[in-house]
């Protein structure tokens, strides 16, 4: 599934959503990947199978056209904001998220935009990446923190780029702040004691950053 919405958990496309409450806004989910830089001990991917039978797993990447083709026949006036996600790491198509994300603006110029991402893509490319989105187009990005310390937070989500995983992700975190309004860093409830979230929100608020507890999806 591309596009999609949830209710009480269960992942649905917009008509069936609209089908169940005909009235109400609702967030509107763009999956592009199942491809991902981490493992995460705690993803819904490391917990159940997936296969085809799995709504969000994608049997093939979206082209930006059919993605396009997509969002053209969302029903807009019962969407509150677009988020971009993925079933993996959305950052790892980077090029083509900002494309669409400048096209979700064109095709609603007043539409809230969020990116959730693992904050990893500097790594990933082997440059600055917060730039690539100036210009207006995202107005949220989410970004795993997961845990206060580089150590403890390697032990999570097993990234592939080792040590300097966290530091990457924060330094990422800070640059941000020059080009999207909201910069909101996120850590898992259940997976982390109530010290290790002090931790995190102390870790947050000398940088001037926000926090946000999750909660923990294990269905």
């Amino acid at each position: 599934m591309i596009v999609y919405t949830v209710d009480q958990g269960e992942y649905i496309t917009i008509e069936e959503s609209l089908r169940r409450q005909p009235e109400g806004k609702r967030s509107l989910y763009v999956n592009l990947t199942n491809r991902c830089n981490c493992s995460c001990t705690f993803c819904l991917r490391q917990l159940k199978t997936m296969d085809e039978s799995m709504t969000l797993w994608l049997k093939e990447e979206p082209s930006v056209e059919q993605v396009q083709a997509a969002l053209r026949a969302v029903p807009w006036e019962y969407i509150r904001e677009a988020v971009f996600c993925g079933f993996g790491e959305p950052t790892l198509r980077l090029a083509d998220v900002v494309t669409l994300l400048r096209y979700v603006k064109q095709l609603q110029p007043l539409m809230p935009t969020r990116l959730n991402t693992n904050g990893l893509s500097d790594l990933a490319y082997g440059r600055s990446t917060a730039g690539d989105f100036n210009g207006g187009i995202l107005d949220t990005i989410s970004i795993s923190l997961n845990a206060s310390t580089p150590e403890r937070y390697l032990e999570l989500t097993r990234s592939s780029f080792g040590i300097g995983s966290q530091a990457a992700m924060l330094k990422f975190a800070a640059d941000c702040q020059r080009y999207v309004p909201h910069v909101v860093l996120t850590v898992v409830d259940q997976v982390e004691n109530s010290a290790e979230i002090a931790a995190c929100q102390k870790l947050c608020s000398e940088r001037g950053l926000t926090l946000r507890v999750r909660p923990y999806e294990a269905e």
